[in-house]
């Protein structure tokens, strides 16, 4: 399939654009690049599906997300922390079913294909949501999926017992990081390679150091990558703190930083962190609509970017952002920086395409086969729609793309090989089937954590 007259950001080494540019996709990789003119006159009998007007960027990589958060979307909005966490998300997380988490999974990855995301990190999926109906979800829509499944042995949160879980989220070792085993062994490169499996580790506080420790050494001698929340609230560094550590030191202390691992969030971090964190070569997922919305502060991103750390981003879950669409993520995460720094000229619309491409799939261990487009990596893109008022005159297609785009504008998406949004819809789901569960699902988890009074707008309805 030779895709034509597109203007092509392909975030390859040399950070090449092409203007009326072409893709030549052969089965599920990229066979070349270059010109239209040039590939149509090499390829004349290929099939040609004509792209003018639309700018193609790398697929979008989401770092951090939780997939069986959906449901719950505007489920918690405006609350503080404390009361957002353990009196909303975890008590309606802690009445799921296996058949929620199923529909849960299938509204999140149909939103993320519609606006763009073409991989993204589950960041912990706990048993009772059915891990199995996850993968797939992942199976059966297309998507690129690291799907990280919980380990924990703890209730707590920051060794607090006023932030307690809901008893129907507690897991065990033996649920928790033996269950992770069992799902790697059945699901790790399932699909056509399409499904990663990973360890999804509940933040200090909620493990034990025996159960970090031999997470990470099953990690490092099994090859599993690790996600992990880390340093999002000011209540994380005091807990370290009363540990005689930083963020990072502690991290250190039972083998969680290194080049497999994607920490979350990572707000509160001092310059020793900072420094462990590029000297491990450990990455960070940035989710700056999430930590503005739940006012947890703003990540370092400027300064991890100056040490070598690698910097992705992520949505966070629907409850807290509350969107699943990387293209808004990305302008908040080019505007943000700008205002608390007053210096316009930080983390530009170039670094933020980085973040949502290449960094992010060097971040998922990917960088070789995903992330920018260029011969022999998967055909994973997607095609802007720039046909628009609100998308035209543009002079710079990345400035263009970060800071006027958003997922409504998405026309075509290709994930290895296979087109899964064409003219703006689903071709691997029925969208309106999908929306239909997942409302469903969603009003009866909250009617099932007796939460139906609570989970609602502060203006009357009538």
């Amino acid at each position: 399939m030779l895709y034509t007259h597109a203007t092509i950001i392909t975030v390859n080494s040399s950070r090449e654009i092409i203007l009326d540019g072409a893709i030549l996709v052969q089965g599920n990789l990229i066979a070349a690049v270059d010109k239209t003119d040039a590939l149509t006159k090499l390829h004349p009998t290929e099939e040609v599906v004509n792209l003018e007007g639309r700018i193609i960027i790398p697929g979008l990589i989401s770092t951090h997300m939780h997939t069986a958060q959906t449901l719950l979307r505007g489920a918690a909005d405006d609350l503080e922390l404390v009361s957002w966490l353990c009196e909303r998300i975890w008590v309606l997380q802690g009445n799921f079913t296996n058949e929620d988490g199923y529909a849960a999974a299938r509204i999140s990855i149909a939103e993320m294909l519609l606006t763009g995301t073409t991989c993204f990190l589950e960041s912990m999926f706990a048993d009772r949501y059915g891990f199995d109906g996850l993968c797939r979800a992942v199976e059966e829509s297309g998507i690129r999926g690291c799907l990280g499944k919980i380990v924990m042995d703890s209730g707590k949160y920051a060794g607090d017992p006023k932030w307690a879980m809901h008893p129907g989220l507690i897991e065990n070792r033996e649920m928790s990081l033996l269950g992770a085993l069992d799902m790697h062994k059945k699901w790790d490169k399932a699909a056509n390679d399409r499904i990663r499996v990973w360890f999804g580790a509940r933040t200090p506080g909620g493990v034990s150091d025996a159960l970090y420790k031999e997470m990470t050494s099953i990690s490092k001698t099994q090859g599993i990558p690790i996600t992990m929340h880390c340093a999002e609230v000011a209540a994380d560094r005091a807990f370290f703190k009363t540990l005689s550590h930083t963020p990072m030191s502690y991290c250190d202390s039972v083998g969680l930083l290194g080049p497999n691992t994607v920490l979350v969030h990572m707000v509160h971090l001092d310059d020793s962190d900072i420094a462990k964190l590029a000297e491990t070569k450990t990455h960070v997922a940035h989710c700056p609509t999430s930590n503005s919305k739940l006012a947890s502060g703003i990540c370092r991103v400027p300064e991890l970017l100056d040490s070598g750390v690698n910097v992705g981003l992520g949505t966070d879950g629907a409850p807290c952002n509350n969107t699943n669409d990387l293209l808004q993520e990305m302008k908040l995460a080019g505007i943000i920086h700008k205002a608390k720094s007053y210096d316009p000229t930080l983390v530009p619309a170039e670094t933020v395409m980085e973040m949502a491409t290449i960094n992010g799939a060097k971040a998922l261990g990917l960088g070789a086969s995903i992330g920018s487009l260029e011969v022999g990596k998967k055909a994973d893109f997607v095609a802007i729609d720039m046909r628009y008022v609100h998308l035209q005159p543009y002079y710079s297609p990345v400035s263009a793309v970060v800071y006027c785009a958003t997922g409504k504008d998405v026309d075509m998406v290709v994930v290895d090989g296979k087109v899964v949004v064409k003219s703006g819809k689903l071709t691997t789901m029925d969208e309106e089937e999908v929306w239909k569960e997942g409302e469903k699902r969603g009003h009866e988890v909250v009617k099932r954590a007796g939460l139906t009074e609570k989970v609602k707008g502060r203006w009357p309805i009538r």
